[in-house]
């Protein structure tokens, strides 16, 4: 597998909508995971929130979106993460993109083993970016 550079983008709570919308345009599979789905505990108000969704078009456009929880600053027009994706394979590059990315930023997630089974880690770089670096779980 490539690595991949994704755009990522924040809604507050609109993402299902967006992305379907968004489906319409580029076509494509759309798959999404919920709060509630994909962690333990939470608000329950926030349960049927995206927390992650994926339009991937047969001409290889890929486009993620998730759902801001309450708690977590949303700015739009700011709501822009751009993310880094690979397999197993690709782990040593992609650890050292996020190495260089974070080094003199903000780390708001270390990269790490995530609930899902991949190695997952998101921070800001000094520069204001928002970065998401994730490795897949060997197969």
């Amino acid at each position: 597998m490539a690595i991949l550079l994704n755009p990522y983008l924040a809604f507050r709570d609109n993402a299902r909508e967006a992305m379907e919308f968004y489906q319409s345009v580029f076509g494509g599979e759309l798959t999404s995971s919920t709060f509630g789905e994909a962690m333990v505990g939470g608000d329950p108000a926030e349960q049927d929130k995206v927390m992650h969704a994926m339009l991937t078009t047969g001409s290889g456009l890929v486009l993620m979106a998730s759902d801001t929880p309450a708690g977590m600053d949303y700015t739009p027009g700011g709501s822009i993460s751009i993310s880094l994706s690979g397999d197993h394979g690709d782990e040593a590059e992609l650890r050292g993109y996020w190495d260089k990315l974070s080094d003199g930023g903000t780390v708001a997630m270390p990269l790490d083993k995530a609930p899902w089974g991949d190695t997952f880690g998101m921070c800001t770089d000094k520069f204001g970016i928002s970065w998401l670096v994730n490795i897949s779980a060997p197969a």
